[in-house]
């Protein structure tokens, strides 16, 4: 066994010793893997492959949501209407074409890999559920990029964000240091030290959510998207034939297979957790940049630039009801004008036929 760890039922231990197995039948290449799905949430296992810049719209539709435009991809199946998800998770590991996970529920190859964000969904999210202030979370630690929403800026709050609180949570109790088998990888290396950084934040999430275990129970889904670096900067270093490449691609497994269930159980199994593998990205991702602490409101009414306002989701349907309306009351007043034109005071009117009464009794 490749791994130094004294415990008997070590689940690195494991993924080490059937490492030849996990490859024939894990992720390879460019891939889209389904960790962990809720049984409403039907994913079929075939090689179809999907695009990267259709990845937000899998997210969408396994959350429910609608998109703009229909997506003809046999993988996943139209699930129940009124059962949704109550978390979406989705990781993207970069600078790796063969990540050996233990278990998974589908993978797809990936095609096209241009860089993606969760923009669109978290501003859907936030539109539709805006009151109850679900969480939304996006993360890349590599970049010390970091955008909350909504419950999210508590429960996160204490979440190490930038390398060097990230560091510093290495060196404290509850490290991964003191239970991951490092062999060949070092404590000293800003690469090395990079990788730990990302599964030490993987760390933090859980035991956040282990924290808070009542988000898990609102009905607003969560998302998070997470973006890791380290076994790309690992790559640069050393080579995809090193020592340390190969410890660290069997580390990250276990992790993120960890990771998968351990949210997957917070979220009472009704989680989606998807992990993505790309090599590297076609294009660079342009975006625009946010500050660590986000504030809760999307739009910004007294921005300098004049920026319009954030689309709503509902403002056709509020639309449709104003006119409508408006229509019916327009109508409504043609008519009684008309027939106010057109009456006949002896007849029509109960207060003239009294007056007529009257006079012809006097």
């Amino acid at each position: 066994s490749l791994c130094i760890c004294t415990a008997a039922k070590c689940l690195l231990c494991q993924v080490l010793t059937d490492i030849p197995l996990a490859f024939l039948t894990g992720v390879h290449g460019d891939s889209f893997t389904i960790l962990q799905s809720p049984e409403f949430v039907s994913f079929q296992k075939g090689d179809w492959p999907v695009s990267g810049e259709k990845i937000p719209d899998l997210v969408a539709l396994t959350m429910g949501f609608s998109v703009q435009e229909d997506l003809t991809w046999p993988g996943l199946q139209a699930g129940p209407l009124f059962q949704r998800p109550r978390a979406n998770v989705l990781v993207v590991v970069r600078g790796t074409d063969a990540l050996a996970l233990p278990q998974s529920v589908a993978s797809y190859p990936l095609e096209n890999p241009v860089p993606f964000t969760l923009d669109s969904v978290a501003e859907t999210v936030h539109s539709l559920f805006a009151e109850d202030t679900p969480v939304v979370l996006q993360l890349a630690p590599s970049e010390e990029r970091l955008y909350m929403l909504g419950k999210a800026n508590a429960v996160f709050e204490d979440l190490p964000v930038t390398l060097q609180q990230i560091r510093a949570r290495l060196s404290q109790d509850g490290s991964v240091l003191a239970s991951l088998p490092l062999n060949s990888l070092s404590r000293n290396a800003e690469a090395d030290l990079l990788f730990l950084s990302e599964v030490q934040v993987l760390h933090d999430i859980t035991a956040l959510l282990q924290r808070h275990r009542h988000l898990a129970k609102d009905h607003s889904p969560d998302l998070y998207s997470l973006e890791l670096s380290g076994l790309e900067e690992l790559s640069k270093l050393y080579g995809k034939d090193s020592p340390q490449y190969h410890d660290a691609s069997a580390i990250l497994a276990s992790v993120l297979q960890k990771f998968g269930e351990d949210v997957y159980s917070l979220y009472g199994n009704s989680a989606v957790v998807e992990v993505v593998t790309v090599k590297s990205f076609q294009a660079p991702l342009t975006r625009k940049s946010r500050s660590i602490l986000e504030s809760k409101q999307i739009s910004n009414p007294g921005s300098p630039y004049n920026l319009a306002y954030k689309y709503n989701f509902q403002y056709a349907v509020v639309f449709n009801i104003v006119l409508w309306l408006m229509i019916a009351l327009a109508l409504a007043v043609i008519a009684v004008a008309y027939n106010l034109w057109n009456m006949d005071p002896g007849y029509d009117s109960i207060i003239y036929r009294m007056t007529n009464q009257k006079i012809r009794v006097d």
